[in-house]
């Protein structure tokens, strides 16, 4: 089978048809929401009881709180808390959708560029509108370094202006093409053990590696999954720490 064809999105049901373009519930809108669902049961089924002594859906949540916030207070300090509800929604719903991604016959929303681009616009947008609320105009300072000398302050500063907007692909792109990468491999790897094992006993028993590779894969794209999230939140967390310390 085709390994693009797992990333394929499809019209589920019409939603409104304006002018000549039809709005539809799709297979990424559904397991967006399920994603969305699990992460709001995950948290008030944990947080529900409170308990003392935590059990594992309590522990889970404390300690995604916690690493949420270790990561946002090291990164931009104790006045990017503010911006806690934002990093947290954010890495869980990447983790949510790249681990619902692995299981056989889902779908990988965060496969999509469309839709890591426009987390990673949310973000971009929040630290300019906040940057220039909070600070002014003094948030060009963040494309200003200090100590600088002033015959190549021009160029440092258009490198620093071109990095600055180029932050929305990069931020977008990394999750996008890690994901989609390692979801083309294990189609293939998948796509070779179904194919060995139709030639019978032989065919079985050459489709032992190439099945220990997708299972060895499988655990990857797991710890993938989790890299991910991790790795756009602390990302999220250091442009944040610009918009509220520009030029530090």
């Amino acid at each position: 089978m085709d390994p693009i064809h797992q990333f394929e999105i499809k019209n589920l049901f019409p939603i409104a048809r304006i002018g000549g373009f039809e709005f539809a519930f799709t297979n990424s809108a559904l397991f967006m929401l399920i994603a969305l669902l699990l992460i709001v049961l995950l948290m008030l089924g944990a947080t529900g009881s409170r308990a003392l002594v935590p059990g594992r859906l309590q522990s889970v949540a404390e300690m995604s709180y916690e690493f949420v916030a270790t990561t946002l207070r090291s990164s931009a300090g104790t006045e990017g808390m503010k911006f806690f509800p934002l990093v947290f929604s954010l890495f869980m719903f990447i983790l949510a959708l790249n681990v619902i991604g692995i299981i056989p016959y889902t779908f990988t929303v965060t496969s999509h560029i469309i839709i890591t681009v426009w987390l990673a616009l949310l973000v971009f947008l929040t630290v300019v509108i906040y940057g220039f609320w909070r600070n002014g105009l003094r948030f060009f300072k963040l494309f200003v370094p200090s100590g600088v000398p002033i015959y190549i302050l021009p160029l440092v500063t258009f490198i620093e202006v071109l990095s600055f907007l180029s932050r929305p692909v990069s931020h977008s792109v990394r999750l996008f093409a890690n994901m989609l990468a390692g979801h083309i491999t294990l189609k293939v790897f998948g796509g070779f053990v179904t194919m060995l094992g139709a030639f019978g006993l032989l065919g079985w028993l050459g489709a032992i590696l190439p099945l220990g590779l997708t299972v060895a894969l499988t655990a990857l794209e797991l710890l993938v999954a989790f890299l991910q999230a991790y790795v756009f939140a602390i990302l999220t967390c250091i442009y944040l720490n610009d918009a509220i310390h520009p030029g530090h």
